[in-house]
């Protein structure tokens, strides 16, 4: 890989996060009502509004504040206060980072068990019965909303058997075991889903790669299925499937929100919609931009992760 390439996607993802920050203020002269009322309250005079919107700096020109908000960002690493609650944005988002990338990352791993088999499985055997029942569960999992899957989950552990807790968040420094109790629930709902989407992509993936001749020619040698599979199909294949996990790890750290607010999980996603609700704009744009760059980073990881999966990939 050359220091060129390297230096190209860096600035690309610069470019990125420049257009995402951009678009991510400009959601605040769109967002009706103002966050100035909301925190006094519908009683409040027209007058006493402006006096606060004045103190919050709401009256200066967006371009202004737009480079006060970045400069405050590239140069400190400070997202501003809260409108609402007047506390450090930064301090928050620290504070709910690691709940997001905890459910984030047990959900891939629920995916991962979920996909890689039944994926395996249907492509060794299409058309078979294994292929049929996988496809089934697959677009099970992909037809049912998230929303109505949390519900079910936690009717059936929370409600029903009473295993797991239906909401809540502990986290793992308060030990490992009533960490994972609550992670569960919420990273299974996520985990289902993602588990359905990328079983077709590990079916179809490894189903190309065991249509090429070279698998035709080991088959025809004599080689068994277990060694065609480990040493040529799923090493040929893994470019692909490492493309869609790293899609779906960058998808579940951005769209997780709904999962956050049915299991009140205390993560960017819960904090995006309080701080909509509330119009609180610096907690939002931040949270988006966070999502932003979980996003871009992911999807460049994954990108350079190649050159290890096949070192013959050269970038220029």
């Amino acid at each position: 890989m050359s220091l060129r390439y390297l230096l190209q996607r860096l600035s690309t993802l610069l470019l990125v996060l420049f257009g995402v920050s951009v678009v991510a203020f400009s959601i605040q002269p769109l967002v009706p009502g103002s966050p100035a009322r909301v925190r006094l309250g519908v009683q409040a005079t027209e007058e006493n509004v402006r006096i606060l919107e004045e103190q919050m700096g709401l009256n200066r020109p967006l371009p202004v504040q737009y480079a006060d908000w970045v400069g405050g960002i590239v140069l400190r690493g400070d997202f501003g206060d809260s409108l609402i609650t007047r506390t450090s944005i930064t301090d928050e988002i620290v504070r709910r980072l690691p709940a997001t990338l905890a459910l984030a990352g047990v959900a891939l791993l629920i995916g991962l068990l979920i996909a890689l088999p039944l994926g395996i499985t249907s492509a060794l055997k299409p058309g078979g019965k294994r292929d049929l029942s996988a496809s089934v569960v697959s677009q099970i999992g992909v037809s049912i909303p998230d929303f109505w899957m949390g519900i079910l989950l936690i009717l059936l552990f929370a409600e029903t058997l009473g295993w797991l807790p239906s909401s809540g968040y502990e986290p793992i420094s308060e030990g490992f075991f009533a960490w994972g109790r609550h992670v569960l629930l919420p990273a299974l709902t996520a985990g289902l889903i993602s588990g359905s989407i990328m079983t077709r992509f590990v079916r179809s993936a490894l189903l190309e790669v065991l249509g090429m001749d070279y698998v035709r020619t080991a088959r025809a040698k004599g080689v068994g299925p277990r060694k065609v599979l480990t040493k040529h199909v799923l090493r040929n294949a893994a470019i692909s499937i490492v493309t869609i996990i790293g899609l779906q790890m960058a998808t579940l750290l951005s769209s997780v929100v709904v999962v956050e607010i049915i299991f009140a999980w205390p993560g960017l996603g819960s904090l995006a919609l309080t701080s909509t609700l509330q119009r609180d704009y610096p907690v939002l744009q931040a949270a988006l931009l966070m999502a932003a760059v979980a996003f871009t980073v992911i999807n460049l990881l994954t990108d350079l992760s190649y050159v290890l999966l096949d070192p013959s990939i050269e970038y220029a």
